[in-house]
Order: structure tokens, then C-alpha cells, then sequence
């Protein structure tokens, strides 16, 4: 029996959200909303995803509020509008598929906001540019020739913590059964995180435990109005020396266990420029194995994880327990299909779809009880 396609229960306040397999889509911004609002490639995206076999769809960074965008075209769920929008383009894309768990990220991008997309350059975009003024933890840019942040007093913090959760309150109400806090990437979360991009003289700087207070703070306010299954991405490690590590990482990941974290997801880097990162297949692994053996939370692994026996592996080692993929399910959106045929796993799909498989494959459907060709 493989592990990829087995069922996996998640916890949560709710009861266990079971998923099909132990394939995630994690989040993969697509920097083309409009003012915050889905649009039509979100349709199209997201019911692509949804077709895709996998067990669970997390839809991308999702700013908490207009200043917390990574780009101008990143996806929102700030107001009435944005909800409106979102909510009515999942609804459509879920009419389109069979059913899916649904994860959302959201996210405040601190003093990585205002940015151009990626093949624009990702340069901070001034005000002429649809740029605006980005808020972090101290007013530290994240390049040496980038213009610095403004640091966040009480109020802004109270702010943004209220924004996170009136986000996820957001989702719950559409019937988004899943939300992942972004800590990790070098966005605002992650900012607090890290020595490196925190140098906080008050109680949310300098030590460890001060250093997670607002993440803590953020994760709590969530907990104690969504009900479903709720979790956090972390980076593991910044790759530089004195910043955030592995061990803190664990540490924190166990806290929010018991604050009432259902899943931890582990990524590393984002944080620092000078970042020295050892990539390589699974090469962030190990961090995930640490973590869900010293905190005990359901753990996602991701990161060079590209076949699946690769992933079946880890799942067999007790590595990890979800795998999550991104860019091969942008590369190859009916990956899971083709595990399945390896592993001998079935997968949900649209009917519109079922004369297509190989007769050597026809069997990974398991909505089709006659074969069809």
C-alpha cells in the first residue's frame, strides 16, 4: 500500500479533515489579482489544481491587508471586495472539479511589500510605480540599496494581528476548510523570527521568546475565531550564520502545538540576501524530520521533491507526513495522476477527463467503474 496515496486525517477544532492522499499543492503566487480580487487566471488556475489528484490545494499568499502584498498583482482578502471576488472564483472553479480540501496561506509581506513581480525584476517599486511605503519589524531594508522599512509600533502590530484574523474569518465563511499562517520566506512573520531582520529593542526583539512573541500573539488571536484546521509555514533555517536555526524553529513549531497548531509546513531561507542555501534533491527534509520529531505536529515536507518514489520514500522513512509540490504541478499540473500510475494510487477526477488515461493506467480513477476508452 503506498503512503503517498493513503488517507491522512488532519486535527482540528472541527473533527479530522481527512484528505485522499498525502499530496499538497502548496501555495505558488501568481502575482495577477487585480487590486487584491481574483481574476479569471485564478479560475483557470485554481480548477486546474483542483483537477489535479492531489489531496489538498493551498491557494497562494493571500495579503492580510493592501500594505502586506508582495506586488501590486498579488491576491487579497482585506475587505468586502476581495472576499467577494475570491469566493465567487472558488466557487466556480470547485463546480469544475471533484471535491477538494481547500488550504489558503495568508500572509503580510513586511519589508519585502511593494516589490515588482518576479519577471519584472522583484525591485521595490516606488510610489510612481504603484509602489507604497512597507512596514517590518525595524526599519532594516532588505537590500543595503533598497529603501528601509517603516518599524511598526504598538499600533501597527495590534493592526496587522487584527488583520490576520478577520482574514481567516474571511475564509471560514466561504467554506475554506484550511489556513496556513506564512512564517517563513523572509515575509513579516519570519521577519520577527529572525535576529536578522529584527533588531527590536522592546518585547518583541532580542531574546528568543521575544522574538516569537508576535508570531505567537498572531497565531493565538487565529486560533481563538477559526475553528478548522489550522497551521504555519516556517523557514527552518535562514542559511546564515546567526540567524534564525533549526532548533528554534523546533522549539517554536511545539509552542504552537500547544496554543492549538494542527500541521507545521517547512520551508527554509528567504530572510537574508547573503543567504547561502545548500540546495539539492530533499534538501530540506531533515528539517522537517527534526521538526516533527522534537514538536510531534503533522509535518509537511517540501522542496526538491520531484518523483514520486522520492516522495514515497520520505513517508516510509517517517520524514514527514504531507509532501508538498509547487512548481512541478506548474510544470505538470496532472502530476499526481502519473504518481498514481507508479504507485498504484487512485485519484479523483472530472468526468470530462476520463477517456483520456492509457489502458495501463485506466485503473487510477476511482470514480470510473467501467473502463473507458
Amino acid at each position: 500500500m503506498s503512503l503517498l496515496f493513503s488517507e491522512y486525517p488532519l486535527p482540528s477544532p472541527n473533527g479530522p479533515l481527512t484528505l485522499a492522499n498525502r499530496i499538497v499543492i502548496a501555495p505558488i503566487c501568481q502575482y495577477s489579482a487585480q487590486d487584491g480580487k481574483a481574476s479569471d487566471w485564478h479560475l483557470a488556475h485554481w480548477t486546474s489544481l483542483l483537477n489535479s489528484g492531489a489531496g489538498l490545494v493551498t491557494l497562494e499568499a493571500t495579503a492580510v491587508s493592501p500594505d502586506g502584498r508582495i506586488t501590486p498583482g498579488c491576491l487579497g482578502l482585506w475587505d468586502d471586495a476581495t472576499a467577494a471576488a475570491l469566493a465567487d472564483t472558488l466557487s466556480r472553479a470547485r463546480k469544475l472539479a471533484p471535491p477538494v480540501p481547500i488550504s489558503i496561506q495568508i500572509s503580510h509581506a513586511g519589508r519585502k511589500a511593494s516589490s515588482a513581480a518576479p519577471w519584472h525584476g522583484g525591485q521595490l517599486l516606488d510610489n510612481a510605480h504603484q509602489g507604497w511605503q512597507p512596514f517590518a519589524p525595524s526599519a532594516l531594508p532588505h537590500l543595503s540599496t533598497e529603501t528601509p522599512p517603516t518599524e511598526l509600533d504598538l499600533a501597527g502590530l495590534e493592526r496587522i494581528k487584527q488583520a490576520f484574523v478577520q482574514t481567516a474569518q474571511r475564509a471560514a465563511e466561504m467554506g475554506i476548510e484550511m489556513v496556513e499562517l506564512h512564517g517563513a520566506h523572509g515575509y513579516l512573520l519570519h521577519q520577527f523570527l529572525s535576529p536578522i531582520a529584527n533588531h527590536r529593542t522592546d518585547h518583541y526583539g532580542g531574546s528568543f521568546e521575544n522574538r516569537i512573541r508576535f508570531v505567537r500573539e498572531v497565531f493565538e488571536a487565529v486560533r481563538a475565531k477559526f475553528n478548522g484546521v489550522l497551521g504555519i509555514r516556517l523557514s527552518a533555517t535562514d542559511w546564515v550564520e546567526g540567524g534564525w536555526t533549526p532548533e528554534e524553529t523546533a522549539d517554536l513549531s511545539g509552542r504552537l502545538k500547544q496554543a492549538g497548531a494542527n500541521f507545521v509546513h517547512i520551508s527554509s531561507g528567504g530572510v537574508a540576501a547573503q543567504q547561502k542555501i545548500a540546495i539539492g534533491p530533499e534538501y530540506q527534509v531533515p528539517f522537517a524530520k527534526m521538526v516533527k520529531a522534537q514538536s510531534g505536529l503533522p509535518t509537511m515536507a517540501v522542496g526538491l521533491i520531484t518523483q514520486a518514489q522520492q516522495a514515497e520514500a520520505i513517508l516510509q522513512r517517517g520524514d514527514a507526513d504531507l509532501i508538498a509540490f509547487a512548481r512541478a504541478f506548474l510544470f505538470n499540473p496532472r502530476w499526481a495522476w502519473q504518481a498514481a500510475t507508479e504507485m498504484g494510487g487512485v485519484v479523483q477526477a472530472s468526468e470530462q477527463y476520463w477517456r483520456c488515461l492509457p489502458r495501463e493506467a485506466q485503473a487510477i480513477f476511482g470514480n470510473i467503474k467501467i473502463a473507458q476508452r
